[in-house]
């Protein structure tokens, strides 16, 4: 249960940095590709799949670069 709720926590840090980073971008195509992974990672979170959540998250700081 412990690492259930570490992972989770993670996973809101990892949201948190994605979004300050996302928030910095400048606007266009890697914006908004970026934008369809993050609510991708929000889905995930709220459905408690926590690796979906971070694989989303992974996405749309690739998708920034």
């Amino acid at each position: 249960m412990n690492e259930q709720k570490a992972t989770g926590q993670a996973s809101v840090e990892r949201m948190k940095t994605v979004k300050a980073a996302w928030d910095k971008a400048p606007s266009g195509p890697k914006k908004e590709a970026s934008l369809k992974h993050y609510q991708a990672a929000e889905t995930a979170h709220k459905a408690s799949k926590e690796d979906d959540c971070i694989k989303s998250c992974d996405a749309a700081t690739k998708a920034l670069l």
